[in-house]
């Protein structure tokens, strides 16, 4: 009997032991659950969030994440993955072919050459120490100026430079004030083409250029001595030559002969440069110049769409929902993502880059580098969260990794939609409740 009874109480025992950690849990989930539920700024739009668990591999906590939001810069995110499936470890520059006294050479899309961070120079090298005749073979490129979905009257913004299959440069042009109240330029090639406008009267000094041509106009008022500006340049092929011949400083012709098979390569920039500079600045150009070079190691041509393609097909066929993806960048609002597919993706990306340091320097990292910079404190000097950010007018997402207190290793995507209040606010709540599952857990 006394055995009977030792046996049943130790089984009772079992089960309120059982049942206090699934109570754990479960109050882990309402806690979490309660963040949302208790908050003013959430609970007045389209939020999405899933929280996934890297070390037990399974989701903690979803709120509406099935479902579709426009992730706006987050689509970088699939550009990385895509680029780390397809690209080595360097970024390659252009392809050549020697054919007797000449070189002929075609454009890869590299967003690194001759750019003012990168500062990509082996393809420019190159070209620079070849004694043969230089032959530019505008052909390769099979997309527009501007991806889907993007909007026309923002082609005179910094983060919205025309697509081409040889960007040089950034394809945009600096323009700045110097002590002597003048406006400079760089390149110096478009000196030519800044144009004081008496007619031209905006709020505050600012350059204007024409939608369809690189005239640059300014006021007929001094430049301020501080006064910058970015602006992106009209590409054309005639263009690129003019550009190629007055860095080189030798001629440079312009032909139009299919891609060689046979054609060698020459890499330019350290890829994880590349990946460094398209996700902590969140840079646009580099992201969709990215995509068009991914097709030309793999498709020997420029074609977004080809490897947006094959990226679904072979790279992301196990995502939880289809993403609906249209370009590298996230530009467009024809981009549809779902939070839980975001968190597979990051997973997926998790498992592509050697380690969680490495990952860590290339993503924009809370309180310390990047788009997060400002929005999140450190903890006690280090970072917590490294995520991307994605923002379009009445749009804001970070989605990224989280080190709790307690060590656990966390993938999450906290996606805002149609929000009408500031995007600061939206910002500020999000930081909040990372920062709260940080301390938690």
């Amino acid at each position: 009997m006394r055995g009977t009874t030792f046996t049943f109480l130790i089984t009772i025992y079992g089960l309120l032991l059982g049942s206090c950690s699934i109570q754990s849990h479960s109050i882990n989930k309402r806690n979490i659950k309660k963040q949302f539920e208790q908050s003013q700024v959430s609970n007045d739009h389209f939020t999405g969030f899933a929280l996934y668990d890297m070390d037990q591999k399974k989701m903690v906590f979803e709120l509406n994440s099935d479902k579709y939001f426009t992730p706006a810069s987050n689509t970088k995110l699939f550009t990385f993955y895509t680029c780390l499936k397809m690209l080595g470890d360097s970024i390659p520059a252009l392809k050549y072919e020697v054919r007797h006294d000449s070189l002929v050479f075609w454009g890869t899309g590299d967003p690194s050459f001759l750019h003012s961070d990168l500062k990509g120079v082996n393809g420019f090298n190159f070209l620079k120490n070849s004694s043969k005749n230089l032959y530019w073979s505008a052909t390769g490129y099979t997309g527009k100026i501007f991806g889907p979905g993007w909007g026309w009257d923002d082609y005179n913004d910094d983060y919205q430079q025309e697509l081409s299959v040889f960007p040089i440069e950034d394809n945009e042009v600096f323009l700045y004030g110097d002590a002597d109240g003048n406006l400079q330029v760089k390149p110096q090639y478009f000196k030519r083409f800044l144009t004081r406008d008496p007619d031209f009267k905006p709020a505050g000094f600012k350059v204007q250029r024409d939608l369809l041509t690189n005239r640059f106009a300014y006021p007929q008022t001094d430049v301020p001595k501080k006064f910058n500006q970015l602006v992106p340049w009209k590409t054309s092929d005639m263009l690129t030559k003019e550009l190629l011949e007055d860095t080189l400083k030798k001629p440079v012709y312009l032909t139009y002969l299919p891609i060689s098979n046979s054609a060698k390569t020459i890499y330019n920039t350290n890829a994880d440069s590349v990946y460094r500079r398209m996700l902590q600045p969140s840079d646009n150009f580099i992201a969709e110049q990215l995509l068009l070079v991914c097709s030309s190691v793999k498709f020997n041509m420029l074609n977004a769409d080809s490897v947006i393609n094959y990226s679904k097909k072979h790279f992301l066929n196990d995502l939880p929902d289809e993403p609906q993806w249209v370009d590298g960048s996230g530009l467009s609002r024809y981009n549809l993502f779902t939070p839980r597919s975001m968190v597979k993706l990051l997973c997926k990306i998790a498992g592509e880059v050697k380690s969680d340091t490495l990952l860590h320097s290339l993503m924009p990292a809370g309180g310390l580098t990047g788009t997060i910079k400002n929005a999140y404190k450190t903890d006690n000097g280090k970072a917590f969260v490294w995520a991307k950010t994605g923002s379009l007018s009445n749009n804001h997402n970070q989605s990224g990794y989280l080190v709790t207190r307690k060590g656990k290793h966390l993938a999450f995507a906290f996606m805002n939609n149609n929000f009408t209040r500031p995007a600061k606010d939206i910002r500020g709540e999000m930081v909040r409740v990372m920062t709260w599952i940080h301390e938690t857990y």
